[in-house]
């Protein structure tokens, strides 16, 4: 008998918690081998093809193109094995399994922890708990009759519903609470930050809504139902609601559209996901835990043009001006190996790095990412410039592994790309230090004692003051310059 297997949205990287469905590589009742690509993702970081665990017969997807999955939402379910009598492994795209009985939950090959499935080489631990995001459905949408002699389906449900942390999945019979509003004098069940601004921004009660959620959890779709029941009603906040079990169903034709600010009046909402939600969210965190500091200084890189000119001229593969640049952090970070470091808040400890995994900032038509140069510290200049030629063009093409975008351990940012002189680099939680290289251009300069015009550029170092103080700081950035300005000073190192 055909064993029906479930395959969820697996863990493809550090941080990564979701992921939007770019195309299907299998439809329902196609054969697929163990490890073959079924899907294709869009994550914050990069374009992954997940590959499935399972050999067998595609027998649902949960998903259409476009549908942003949590980790550890189905993807698809495959029957594996001798199919059952009379069983159809061909039903319709987008349908589910039917319902285990309870009983059969521990013949279920799902694990009790960690992530469950995993891509190979990303970790697998337990993925923080996550509620299900339910969608609702057009009005006087009903789940079909199951047929004579099979389970009972389980109720209808929207393809985006996650399972939960334990590893099963709720579905449109999970509690809910219909004994109408929140007491007045508890607690709000809402913990999705999006719908509290969302009703504070239209001016709703929460404690006036019923969830529909697990536990009467107060979910997004509860809040616009309520929005529009008040604006049928002529602008009244506290509109009365459907029962939860039909608000669950309920959908509208159209994906509804966040209300306007009423303080901030009319424009465009721009939505914070994907590569800009990431960058925001990383960003964020690095602004609220890492008390940082910036030093800079400006230095004369003529001679590391004449330097890098001459190596050209004398044939080979060219060098790249980052790779000298790299070439030099890697030098420096050997002297002062602080600012490789980064901060253990639980066990209040800095934990000094023995490797150096360069990142280096890279412009991008999906916006900016941070690829990273493995063990840079045993490269050697022309190792690094085709490592940097190779990490760029697959940034480009949206080809980047998660491997090739996390593990980091300091970042090199050249903003001089963008014709800028300076600025202060925000570091990349949770490194302890970013150089940042600005433009290189002439400027009058005192060479020799004498004004001479000199290719100058300004350095900047942005630290985490918590590795280290101002004078490994300025020691680290000092060194930089000195070999910026003085090419030889790294023959000390080589």
């Amino acid at each position: 008998m055909a064993q029906v297997l479930e395959f969820k949205l697996p863990d493809l990287g550090e941080g990564l918690t979701e992921a939007e469905i770019v195309r299907w590589l299998v439809q329902v009742g196609d054969v697929v081998a163990v490890d073959q690509p079924v899907v294709e993702v869009e994550t914050a970081k990069a374009m992954v093809e997940v590959p499935c665990p399972y050999g067998g017969v595609v027998t649902a997807r949960f998903g259409e193109e476009g549908t942003e999955l949590p980790v550890g939402a189905p993807l698809i379910t495959v029957a594996v094995g001798a199919p059952a009598s009379g069983a159809d492994t061909t039903a319709p795209a987008g349908s589910r399994t039917p319902a285990r009985p309870a009983g059969n939950a521990a013949e279920e090959p799902e694990a009790s922890e960690g992530s469950g499935n995993v891509l190979v080489g990303y970790g697998t631990g337990a993925p923080p708990a996550r509620r299900p995001r339910v969608r609702p459905q057009p009005p006087g949408t009903t789940t079909p009759p199951p047929a004579s002699g099979s389970a009972p389906a389980a109720p209808a449900q929207d393809t985006h519903l996650a399972a939960p942390a334990g590893g099963t999945r709720v579905g449109g019979d999970a509690p809910v609470n219909g004994d109408g509003p929140v007491n007045g004098d508890g607690p709000v069940p809402v913990i999705s930050p999006l719908v509290r601004r969302l009703a504070r921004e239209n001016g709703l009660d929460l404690r006036e809504l019923t969830g529909s959620g697990p536990d009467g959890l107060i979910l997004r779709a509860d809040v616009e139902y309520a929005l529009r029941a008040a604006a049928a009603q002529g602008g009244r906040t506290t509109a009365p609601q459907p029962e939860p079990q039909a608000r669950v169903a309920a959908q509208p034709a159209a994906p509804a559209k966040a209300p306007a600010s009423t303080a901030l009046g009319g424009g465009t909402r721009v939505p914070l996901k994907g590569v800009r939600g990431a960058v925001a969210d990383k960003l964020s965190r690095s602004r609220r835990e890492i008390p940082d500091a910036t030093c800079w200084v400006d230095a004369d890189a003529t001679e590391l043009m004449r330097a890098r000119a001459a190596m050209n001229a004398a044939g080979g593969p060219k060098i790249s001006l980052l790779a000298l640049l790299a070439r030099i952090c890697t030098a420096a970070l050997a002297r002062y190996p602080e600012l490789n470091s980064t901060v253990d808040l639980a066990a209040r400890e800095v934990v000094r790095l023995d490797h150096v995994h360069l990142g280096f900032a890279a412009q991008t038509e999906r916006g900016l990412v941070v690829p990273v140069v493995r063990d840079a510290h045993a490269r050697d200049a022309e190792g690094l410039t085709a490592e940097f030629a190779r990490l760029t063009e697959a940034a480009r093409a949206g080809t980047l592994t998660p491997g090739e975008l996390t593990g980091g351990t300091f970042t090199l940012n050249n903003y001089g790309v963008f014709g800028v002189d300076g600025s202060t680099p925000i570091i990349n939680h949770p490194e302890a230090a970013m150089l940042g290289v600005g433009r290189i251009v002439p400027k009058p300069w005192v060479h020799e004692g004498e004004l001479a015009v000199r290719q100058v550029v300004q350095l900047s170092l942005t630290f985490d003051h918590r590795v280290c103080d101002g004078g490994t700081a300025g020691g680290f950035l000092r060194y930089v310059a000195d070999c910026v300005e003085q090419p030889a000073v790294l023959l000390r190192t080589l």
